[in-house]
């Protein structure tokens, strides 16, 4: 098992409600391609680097999971579909 960093950036025009929602459905997604989940995260909100999709603002959350070398590509093709997520990041944990 390799130890990874998902990093996610959802959209700050949604209610607090889909934001949510959005997390799971990524936290479940880790889970079903095999992925355990070691540290949850916090959700933050920042101001972007530079403006996205016309936002300037978005939730930042921050997932370390364990899994497989199959897991995060899987991962990464079902979230790059998802409305709300402008910008996302699955890196091997160096640690």
């Amino acid at each position: 098992m390799n130890k990874y960093e998902l990093a996610v950036v959802v959209s700050a025009n949604v209610e607090d409600e889909v934001r949510n929602a959005t997390i799971e459905q990524v936290k479940d997604l880790i889970t079903r391609f095999g992925g355990t989940i070691t540290d949850a995260g916090t959700v933050e909100k920042k101001k972007l680097a530079y403006d996205i999709q016309h936002m300037s603002e978005g939730f930042y959350n921050f997932i370390k999971f364990e899994a497989d070398a199959t897991c995060p590509a899987e991962v990464e093709n079902r979230i790059r579909i998802m409305e709300n997520v402008i910008r996302f990041l699955i890196v091997k944990d160096g640690e």
